[in-house]
């Protein structure tokens, strides 16, 4: 069965993890996005214990307090964005990826370098495709 996708307060926390170099609490989590978003510190717990069941958060548990638990990050930050992004496209490009980078291309003013910058991207996919092409045959 696939795991739920992350929730939009979930990310939230996740932003913290992802920008720490180690392990945190759940308290350490609330204090650092303490002021930047209105959740309880109840509600921190919860959504990190949501995080560990849906397998991106993993948890030790404190060697002197066994009621204090350090998550740290299961599941990197750019692979979550491809997959929200895969689930973003096949609920509203019926899964046509071309579609949906065309709709956004066309909602937004680019720069010459913003431009410069999907070109190698573009051509860092073809050199992929055919990687994976020549693997198949």
């Amino acid at each position: 069965m696939a795991k739920e996708e992350i929730t939009p307060s979930e990310w939230q926390i996740m932003e913290v993890l992802w920008a720490s170099d180690m392990p945190l609490t759940s308290s350490e989590v609330y204090k650092r996005m303490h002021g930047n978003v209105d959740m309880s510190m109840r509600m921190v717990r919860v959504l990190m214990n949501r995080l560990n069941q849906k397998d991106i958060l993993g948890y030790t548990v404190d060697e002197h307090d066994s009621r204090v638990y350090h998550y740290y990050v299961l599941k990197q930050k750019e692979e979550c964005v491809k997959e929200k992004s895969r689930k973003f496209v096949d609920s509203y490009f019926s899964g046509s990826g071309t579609n949906a980078m065309a709709a956004l291309l066309q909602s937004f003013a680019l720069t010459d370098e913003q431009i410069k910058e999907l070109e190698e991207i573009l051509e860092k996919s073809k050199g992929q495709n055919a990687e994976s092409s020549d693997k198949k045959e």
